[in-house]
């Protein structure tokens, strides 16, 4: 138990890295990191590059083993099982494609057009933004390992209830006309050798952080800019886990933004360390992945107002119940 708490605080937490970021900013910046100033500094330099770091060696690990779950099998894989127990593996697959929301799409057309239940691919299309491995480890890296699994555990149960409501209601009709005439060619499945899974895995690496990384220094920033300047009796006085509402607000306000989860880590643990509770900082977390306003324009693309609204519907009532049973049972996993 005392090895693993030590590597969990070297390898994710990175000790080390925060002790030496500390050297630099008082020896070489000057600036004391008990100060404002100085301990936006500390903040902003140790988690970029624990979030980069972590982010590069989880991607390539998630996107090597993604290799050998391209989209021809993963479609059929799918398509060999229904009912629940399709929405299941749906989401479960989710969690091995590190996409973005916006990303997903196609996918979810790709997949419609060859047949699969919709509410399966809505399965996949929530869980595959909200919760992959990468994610996962950073939240441990972050919080605990306790938070990060009951996220996971929750992230996959909102992406397969939606889906199975979804399925329930028959709202193929919804879903626009050219979605089922698209043709999808088959494609015979290659088998890549270790060294083309390493070449993608590494192509991987360098594309999604070509995607993040603004939205990384971003919500670091952010993060900085909460943990060392804004006073904590005021967040608390409008985000606090005593305030009914801390969950609705967080949710709302998370809709309108459009971030990588990875963006959004440091914000929720500078809201955490302010007194706000888990739940409502997840919620935060989950509707702008979940539901970001530009995610939602592509997803009216392809289907039609009604489905949309209720898909937004489900998760958003599953976003906000998923933030009360956290801050009601936070002093499990804190």
């Amino acid at each position: 138990m005392v090895i693993f708490q030590w590597l969990n605080n070297q390898l994710l937490k990175m000790d080390w890295l925060y002790k030496l970021v500390e050297l630099l900013v008082e020896n070489i910046f000057r600036l004391d990191v008990s100060t404002r100033v100085g301990g936006s500094v500390h903040f902003f330099i140790y988690d970029v590059i624990k979030i980069f770091i972590l982010l590069s060696v989880l991607i390539f690990a998630v996107s090597y083993v993604q290799s050998f779950f391209p989209p021809e099998r993963t479609k059929k894989i799918l398509g060999k099982y229904k009912g629940v127990t399709a929405n299941i593996l749906g989401a479960v697959l989710g969690t091995v494609t590190p996409f973005c929301s916006c990303s997903s799409i196609p996918l979810f057309i790709g997949f419609t057009s060859a047949g699969l239940p919709i509410g399966v691919t809505f399965s996949f299309l929530i869980s595959s933004p909200l919760v992959d491995l990468a994610s996962v480890i950073l939240l441990a890296s972050i919080f605990n390992w306790k938070i990060s699994i009951a996220y996971v555990v929750v992230g996959i149960v909102l992406a397969v209830i939606a889906g199975t409501i979804i399925s329930k209601l028959g709202l193929e009709e919804y879903v626009e006309s050219f979605v089922f005439n698209t043709k999808v060619a088959e494609v015979e499945e290659e088998e890549l050798t270790t060294k083309e899974r390493i070449e993608f895995a590494k192509n991987q690496v360098l594309d999604i952080v070509k995607r993040v990384w603004l939205y990384i220094i971003i919500g670091v920033g952010i993060g900085a800019g909460i943990h060392n300047w804004i006073p904590e009796n005021m967040i608390e006085a409008v985000l606090g886990q005593d305030k009914w509402y801390s969950v609705l607000l967080a949710t709302i306000v998370g809709v309108p933004m459009y971030a990588d989860i990875f963006g959004t880590l440091p914000i929720a643990q500078a809201l955490v360390t302010k007194g706000v509770g888990i739940g409502t900082a997840l919620a935060f977390m989950m509707s702008v992945t979940a539901l970001s306003l530009p995610s939602m324009v592509m997803l009216k693309k392809v289907v039609k107002p009604r489905l949309l609204g209720i898909f937004v519907g489900i998760v958003t009532v599953g976003i906000i119940l998923i933030g009360y049973i956290f801050n009601a049972f936070s002093y499990l996993l804190i």
